[in-house]
């Protein structure tokens, strides 16, 4: 079960297929747009109604780039997606009532719990990002960065709260309904960090060690990596790659701007500024560019273009962080709100990016000389080949199966 943008629900599609070929049936509950994500992968399907790109492009959506920070854009979207969740609960229980164990992606942990104690089922949580709290680092939904130790799990904390108000009104009804008795304020968050209550997380440690104040039944496991039916690219796109030297990819995924086409305008004369050629893909902000020079494309697999490029710009979503890492090219990443500066911050870290070049901000001179310094520096792209080289060994779906098999016995 997961809700969100493409990033929520691309991950799932890759370790539920893992989960089907050793032998279980499984179906990935999530949005009803996302459906052709699943096509061919053995998994079964299960829609949710909410549309989230229609939540992003609404007004109270494009309210989220109005706020500066990070607790900020939480704030405004605890409004947006409180709305969101209490529509989708019934088809939540109608999917659980079918199955024998449910993983739980962090978006719906809260709701998901609770239907899974309401049911009498075992779950695990599945999350592509650190959401518990630690000393080590701020929480990534404000942007990550360490503010003090005392002050990162503090700040941790606090985030976990504003998530339960999120689940305020959706979870006593989901309890309501199936039986149970009304909880506490905050019990379902302490029982939630219970010793024994496991999560595993969906990203590598060799870009985010596993903190060492976490809990015992929280793992750090590798990546899951998106199901592609498709592994081949356009035509018109090889013909492109073809043409001339290795171009520069710049998307924004799921992330929206507040006008695309400044945005594109400031891509193509950052790119030209640092003499690379372009693919820009659409994405929901809507992106275009045009030239002999540029090509704009829609959704194709990141894991067959990627190797193919001199370097990434992205907006550092979690998924499009890792394919970028696991391609071994370097990036520049353009964070725009929640987690991707967080990504941001452990790109530079890495030495795989020069710096972040923030949305809010950002022009063409700064796009145009993290560039040059991406793809022209040997060190980030060296490192960048090493670090992909390691993380595709990985294997992140084998601790998920294990705790899968245990619970279903």
């Amino acid at each position: 079960m997961t809700a969100g943008s493409r990033g929520d629900v691309a991950p799932f599609t890759g370790l539920g297929h893992g989960l089907a070929l050793a032998g279980h049936e499984v179906t990935l509950v999530t949005h009803a747009c996302f459906e052709p994500l699943v096509a061919g992968s053995g998994l079964g399907f299960h829609p949710l109604p909410v549309d989230p790109r229609a939540e992003l492009e609404s007004s109270r959506g494009r309210g989220l780039h109005r706020s500066a920070t990070g607790a900020g854009k939480v704030l405004r979207a605890v409004g947006l997606v409180r709305a969101a969740i209490g529509r989708m609960t019934d088809d939540l229980i109608t999917a659980a009532e079918k199955s024998d164990v449910l993983v739980l992606a962090g978006s719906l942990g809260p709701v998901g719990h609770a239907i899974a104690e309401g049911l009498n089922l075992p779950s695990l949580g599945a999350h592509l990002q650190p959401l518990s709290p630690t000393r080590e680092f701020a929480p990534p939904l404000l942007g990550g960065g360490h503010w003090g130790a005392a002050a990162n799990r503090l700040a941790g904390h606090g985030v976990n709260l504003a998530v339960e108000r999120i689940f305020s009104a959706a979870v006593p009804a989901v309890r309501a309904r199936l039986g149970l008795p009304p909880a506490r304020a905050g019990t379902g968050w302490l029982g939630r960090r219970g010793p024994y209550r496991p999560v595993y997380h969906g990203f590598s440690p060799l870009v985010v060690p596993r903190p060492r104040d976490w809990r015992g039944a929280l793992q750090v496991c590798g990546y899951w990596w998106p199901y592609d039916r498709y592994t081949q690219l356009p035509d018109g796109l090889w013909d492109f790659l073809d043409s001339g030297p290795p171009p520069v990819y710049v998307g924004l995924g799921s992330a929206t701007v507040p006008d695309p086409g400044r945005f594109s305008d400031t891509i193509v004369r950052a790119l030209r500024r640092a003499g690379l050629r372009g693919v820009v893909q659409r994405g929901w902000a809507g992106l275009e560019a045009s030239g002999e020079d540029m090509l704009t494309i829609g959704e194709v697999p990141h894991a067959a273009l990627f190797p193919r490029l001199a370097g990434v710009v992205h907006h550092a979503g979690a998924g499009t962080t890792a394919a970028g890492l696991r391609a071994g090219v370097p990036a520049v990443p353009v964070p725009v709100q929640f987690d991707e500066g967080f990504w941001a911050d452990r790109l530079v870290g890495l030495g795989v990016a020069p710096c972040a070049v923030p949305l809010r901000g950002l022009t063409a001179d700064r796009l145009a000389a993290a560039l040059i310094r991406a793809t022209r520096d040997y060190g980030h792209r060296e490192r960048a080949r090493a670090l992909g080289t390691r993380i595709r060994a990985e294997n992140g779906l084998a601790p998920v199966l294990g705790a899968v098999e245990q619970l279903a016995r």
